[in-house]
């Protein structure tokens, strides 16, 4: 698959980002919101992996203005934020899974790579 993820935190994106490219995935990074924006708009990822506090435009921005131009990749989130207090908000934005806190990229390979995820993920557009 190919993965789109955007973070600002250079270490957590680093470390996602070999785990995804030692699973099979092509894995681009993204520092920022405006950066992830223009490589998700221009390129044909499979699934985005984003963070919901970015610098230059946050991550629900970034969602919005995807799904505004009709671009309907799935999306995981990644926030620190509790998902009781955000969850309607992430599912409106069109969010594919909210995941609070630094998740293990672990759970990411086992949501990418198993093969009810892998279809759920090519054919799943919001």
């Amino acid at each position: 698959m190919r993965v789109l993820v955007v973070e600002d935190d250079s270490k957590a994106a680093g470390y996602l980002a070999n785990a995804l490219k030692e699973s099979g995935h092509n894995a681009e990074l993204a520092e920022d919101g405006l950066t992830g924006f223009e490589l998700a708009r221009s390129g044909d990822y499979d699934v985005l992996i984003v963070d919901r506090m970015l610098p230059h435009r946050d991550g629900l921005s970034l969602i919005e203005g995807l799904r505004q131009e009709g671009i309907r990749t799935p999306v995981l989130i990644l926030s620190a934020l509790s998902l009781a207090a955000n969850v309607y908000t992430l599912v409106t934005t069109g969010v594919a899974d909210p995941l609070t806190g630094l998740v293990l990229p672990i759970l990411y390979l086992v949501l990418l790579n198993t093969r009810p995820a892998r279809e759920w993920f090519r054919y799943r557009r919001f």
